[in-house]
Formats: C-alpha cells, structure tokens, sequence
C-alpha cells in the first residue's frame, strides 16, 4: 500500500535523515552561503580567462558547473567545461580558471585532477568541507572556501557549493554582482516551500501530485536550451539519488533531430515513460515554446503521462531555480510515497568500498 502524502508525520517518519525538512530551509542555506562567500578572499582579479573549468562529480557539484553555464550563458566571456572524470583536457594552462569542487574533499576523481591542474599552472579556487583537498590547498597555497559539511550529501547542499561560484566569479572580475539576484532568489525559495512542504497537503501541492501520477513508471525530463538543459540535468540525477529510479533527460532543439524518431517505440514501452516538460513564458523563446507544444500534444497519447512545469519569479536565476526547488520536492516525495528512505545512497557507498579495496 502507498503511502497518504497527506500525513507529513509518516513523511518525516521515513525520511530519517531529514531531508524534507532540509529542502524546506533551502531559504536559509542559500542565505548563510551568500554570506559566507562574501566573506572569502579569492586574491587579486583575474586576468586573461580562455576558460573556467569545474572539477567536480555527482549531482551537487558537477550540476552547479552546469547552472553557470546556464545561468550566465548571456554574460560570461569564457566557456564553463565541467569535467568529472580522473584526467583534466590538454587545454588547461596559465589562461584557465579551475574550480575543485568535493563537498567531502575525499572524491578520488578530483584529487586526482586536482594534482593535473596544479602542474599546468592554471589559477585554482576550491570549495570543499575538508578532506584531503583542504590539506591539499593548503600546502598549496590555493583559496579554499570551508562549507558546512550536513550529513556529507551534496545534492542536498547546492546552495553552499552554487552561490559562493557566483560570488568568486564576481570577485574575479568575471560577471557582474549577482547578490540582488540571489537575494531575490531567496526570497522566492522562502515562498515556495509553503507551496511544496511536507505539510501542503496533495491537493494544493504539485510536488506531491507529480510524485503519485509518477508511480509505476519511468521520468523522462525534457528541458531546453539555453537555460533548462542543466535544470533538466538535475532533476535526471535528482531521481536517480534521491527517487531510486532511473531516469532520463534531453534538451529541446537538439532531440527533435534524433531522439523524437524513438517515440515511434512499441506503444507498450512508450507507456512506461511519465514526461516531465520544464517550461518558462518568459525565457523560453517564440519557436521554442512551439516545440514544446508540439512535443507535449504528440507524447500525451503516446506515454504513460504528461505533466508541463512552468517557471515562476523575477529574473533567470529565480525563474531556473524554481523548477530546481520543484524538482528536489518531487524526487524526495516519490521514493517516500512507495515507503523508501529518500536519502541513503547505498549503491554509491558499495561502489566506494569496492574501489578502495
């Protein structure tokens, strides 16, 4: 039997961990980053910048690379790479910037990098919760912002490991002050979490109906270029970390030239599929909000379900991240509507003990 996501004492009562209640303070996180980062000393402005490369795994770090790109996509003069695997590309020199992102400071793909980037001369700022890269920076002289560590599940910290990028980068002379729109931003996330908390009840609560229509089936995300692919992106590693489910993601132009020839599936498959559509009245461009529409009518006949999600708020920051803070409410509620623990990542602590054997 499923479990009534209208008692919000059986949600905290499987959520053991708190994440729920974590998600609803995302307003007080991204506030105490902001401060945080305003607080710390990055060094003198930076020079010639080809690129800025994030080193960084998983849905906390690596994703954050992935909402700079997409956030600042009209501003920043350097491309954002996200690498996130043992080895730095050939191009990283004295004209590269390189964050080294390990929420834990252990994470054994970035300390192996971070050795690569500190040989090829590129500047390097880090934000951590200790572990070996804070030893690491400190022998090495690299600023390294100290974020709090929780319960050591980034993707549960993402304004810790976001905002202060936002912060560095502005301090590096890189984009303009972003604090008016992270503020604005935290005042949307204080807004929200009555709309999404454990206590809504389902009926006014789309977080919670989006988690009971997905039972059962398989969440496809589609987003869309240029500022939903990495929100996408998100709520894909979301279900997976917190949903215990696989999921998939792609990003509208770009699938309506190879993926959409798969919707001609065996209908049997195609109705396993549940679409979540991310959309924006305000960003989404004129012939983008057509693909959308037309994606939306030719799938809902097609899969198992549909659901559009609109944006809310003022500006891009605010707007993208409302459908993030969407996203994380839906993740954690459709693993507790089947009784499952949304937190533990067991898979991923088997995978950490078999490698260090």
């Amino acid at each position: 039997m499923n479990v009534d996501l209208n008692d919000a004492r059986r949600i905290r009562e499987i959520d053991t961990m708190g994440s729920v209640e974590f998600t609803e303070q995302y307003d007080r996180q991204f506030a105490e980053a902001l401060e945080m980062a305003r607080g710390f000393e990055v060094g003198e402005a930076a020079g010639r910048t080809d690129e800025i490369v994030l080193m960084g795994t998983g849905g906390g770090s690596s994703v954050a690379g992935g909402f700079l790109r997409s956030y600042l996509f009209d501003e920043l003069k350097a491309p954002v790479i996200v690498n996130q695997g043992y080895d730095i590309p050939a191009f990283v020199d004295e004209n590269s910037l390189v964050l080294v992102v390990s929420h834990s400071g252990n994470t054994e793909e970035i300390l192996s990098a971070y050795g690569q980037a500190a040989r090829s001369g590129a500047r390097m700022i880090a934000i951590t919760s200790g572990g070996k890269l804070e030893d690491m920076c400190k022998k090495d002289n690299i600023p390294c912002l100290i974020v709090p560590h929780d319960i050591g599940h980034p993707r549960r910290d993402i304004g810790y490991i976001f905002v202060p990028m936002l912060v560095i980068l502005n301090k590096l002379g890189l984009i303009d002050d972003k604090t008016a729109d992270i503020k604005g931003l935290i005042e949307l996330l204080g807004t929200l979490k009555h709309e999404y908390g454990a206590d809504v009840p389902v009926d006014k609560n789309i977080a919670k109906q989006i988690a009971m229509e997905l039972y059962g089936h398989i969440p496809l995300i589609y987003g869309s270029l240029d500022c939903y692919d990495s929100v996408a992106w998100r709520w894909k590693n979301q279900f997976g970390e917190n949903g215990k489910l696989m999921a998939f993601y792609n990003v509208i132009p770009n699938l309506h030239h190879d993926e959409a020839v798969g919707w001609d599936m065996p209908q049997a498959e195609m109705k396993k599929l549940y679409l979540i559509m991310l959309r924006d009245d305000v960003l989404d461009g004129g012939r983008i909000s057509k693909r959308k529409d037309i994606t939306a009518g030719m799938l809902r006949e097609r899969m198992g379900g549909v659901r559009e999600v609109y944006a809310t708020g003022d500006g891009t920051l605010a707007r993208m991240f409302s459908l993030i803070y969407l996203g994380d409410f839906v993740t954690l509620y459709t693993p507790i509507y089947r009784g499952v623990d949304p937190t533990p990542v067991d898979v991923v602590n088997y995978f950490k003990e078999k490698m260090a054997q």
